[in-house]
């Protein structure tokens, strides 16, 4: 078959398969996040199991771990967004108001209703995925006991599928384990600073800069965005700038000049792939793409590129630059 043919059918071929997840994004993102959030608590049933734990006990510790830390979390921004709620009237102004007035009563009652039934369809929406979300968490985490026989099962027929599914496995833990150091260190540093700058809600947004830290490259401006604008509101532009100052030099220092280093090793993606990820992602998978982008991006490679002997080409230009990647001057030409 001609190399120009055989491109044109992949290139048609992964246009239908990227068209087919974007239609069943609701499917894909939860179960892929309710996956890696398995996956990075795993060891925990390894290790009680190696202390001669029983598999109920081992698997139950697994459960009760992941909805835990899901609960933290969940109580963590749903008490600072009560108290998120009882501050906003200390901004309201006069003006304001009348302005805020003004505007519902030239808005048109259809649209109005039109607006808050799509509030209410996506409202809808994101609880049922949350819910699948959560039951899906309960699923894998029982049955974390028997990915090993299962992978066992595999490599009888597909040894190299093994193989690549458990270098998804080590280079995802690795990249999540990594994240979240670099995300708890620069939530803690967020924390420490907006509470001396006198800014409300400090763990809240220690938080958000936590979990938008596993967004790679943008993180930070979605991160940094609602805390300037609360200083603004409450304290004006010097606190705003000082909280903008302070993020800026905090999350370009760790972010974007120390973290890549560590995460493009632990994943085996450059920058630019990374950044290029981020946005494909988020485009198919929608918001939780961009947290799921170099996961997701790993998988593809491992199960297309890695196991693909003769791929070896596309995984130079996807891995990182190594210490040994250091340009040759071309050799001097010899006739023909």
């Amino acid at each position: 078959m001609p190399r120009a043919l055989t491109v044109l059918l992949g290139g048609a071929a992964a246009v239908v398969v990227v068209a087919g997840v974007r239609a069943i994004a609701w499917l894909v993102a939860p179960a892929m996040l309710a996956l890696l959030v398995v996956i990075a608590v795993s060891p925990v049933h390894r290790w009680l199991r190696g202390r001669g734990a029983p598999p109920w006990l081992a698997t139950l510790t697994v459960v009760v771990l992941v909805y835990g830390v899901l609960a933290v979390v969940a109580v963590t921004v749903a008490v600072s967004g009560a108290r998120l709620a009882a501050m906003l009237p200390e901004f309201a102004r006069d003006e304001l108001v009348v302005r805020a007035e003004r505007a519902i009563n030239g808005i048109d009652r259809g649209q109005l209703m039109g607006a808050i039934g799509g509030l209410l369809t996506e409202l809808t929406s994101l609880t049922t995925s949350l819910v699948f979300l959560l039951a899906l968490l309960l699923f894998l985490g029982v049955e974390v006991g028997w990915a090993g026989s299962r992978l066992a099962e595999i490599a009888v027929d597909r040894p190299h599928l093994r193989e690549a599914l458990m270098e998804f496995v080590r280079r995802s833990r690795r990249y999540l384990v990594v994240t979240t150091i670099f995300g708890l260190v620069v939530a803690t540093l967020d924390t420490v600073a907006l509470a001396l700058l006198g800014i409300p809600l400090a763990l809240l947004w220690g938080v958000l800069s936590f979990v938008t830290n596993y967004i790679p490259n943008i993180g930070f401006v979605l991160g940094v965005a609602p805390p300037a604008v609360l200083a603004l509101l409450q304290h004006g532009p010097r606190r705003a700038l000082a909280v903008l100052a302070f993020y800026g030099v905090l999350n370009f220092v760790v972010q974007s000049l120390i973290q890549p280093r560590f995460t493009g090793d632990a994943a085996g993606l450059s920058t630019t792939v990374t950044f290029l990820a981020l946005v494909f992602w988020a485009w198919v998978l929608g918001p939780l793409g961009a947290l799921l982008a170099v996961p997701l991006t790993v998988l593809v490679k491992v199960l297309l590129v890695d196991v693909d002997p003769a791929a070896g080409w596309a995984a130079a230009l996807l891995r990182p630059p190594r210490t040994d990647d250091t340009p040759t001057a071309p050799g001097p030409r010899t006739a023909d």
